[in-house]
């Protein structure tokens, strides 16, 4: 059994599992030591330009807040550790408020285009501007716009892989632009070539 799936099957949740019959074949396991992510995991996380991030308040409620930036704004670091920086937003800092009382958060990284969701589980940790300068100047030199504000760095327990099943296909600006490219190019190539063509006719 994976780590995702130790962390995230509960007694509960295998039950209803048992219920619908699924899950079978699954051992449970104690929960042992963090997976460290994979390069094809890695090269996802860098490829994104956003994701989800869920952390939970003292008062017991989920929250679920959205960073976005360029592909890349996501640094991983190494096997077991992503980080960011963290620029200002609204200024409410419910999730910075969250992280530190709890550091367990969960992440979702989508790619609707490809309908490909890659799901990790871990502890964040808040490091203030200067506390460490060499990442400083890593997670500095591709980030978001803004004021950076803190450093937020994850330490990775596990990951999971989600089927496409019902992932709806969205595209951004850039990868419209990339596919519509050659049609566009092909567009003016006709333009030219009728024009030509009308010249030569208005020419006879």
């Amino acid at each position: 059994m994976s780590r995702f799936a130790q962390l995230t099957f509960t007694n509960t949740v295998r039950s209803i599992q048992r219920e619908h019959g699924s899950g079978r074949g699954v051992r449970f396991e104690v929960p042992g030591k963090p997976e460290p992510l994979t390069a094809e995991e890695a090269a996802f996380i860098q490829s994104r330009d956003g994701f989800y991030l869920a952390s939970v308040g003292e008062t017991g409620w989920p929250y679920i807040q959205y960073r976005g930036g360029p592909p890349g704004f996501v640094h991983v670091l190494d096997e077991s550790t992503i980080a960011f920086a963290d620029v200002r937003g609204n200024r409410q800092y419910i999730t910075t408020g969250n992280v530190r009382d709890d550091d367990r958060v969960a992440l979702f990284f989508m790619d609707y285009a490809r309908q490909t969701r890659l799901k990790m589980l871990g502890h964040a940790s808040e490091l203030p501007i200067g506390a460490d300068p060499k990442l400083a100047t890593l997670l500095d030199s591709h980030r978001t716009d803004g004021k950076v504000e803190r450093h937020l760095v994850i330490r990775v327990e596990g990951c999971h892989w989600n089927c496409p099943q019902h992932i709806t296909p969205r595209f951004t600006e850039r990868e419209l632009d990339s596919a519509l490219a050659p049609i566009r190019d092909r567009i003016t190539a006709l333009e030219q070539e009728n024009a030509e063509l009308r010249a030569k006719l208005g020419s006879g």
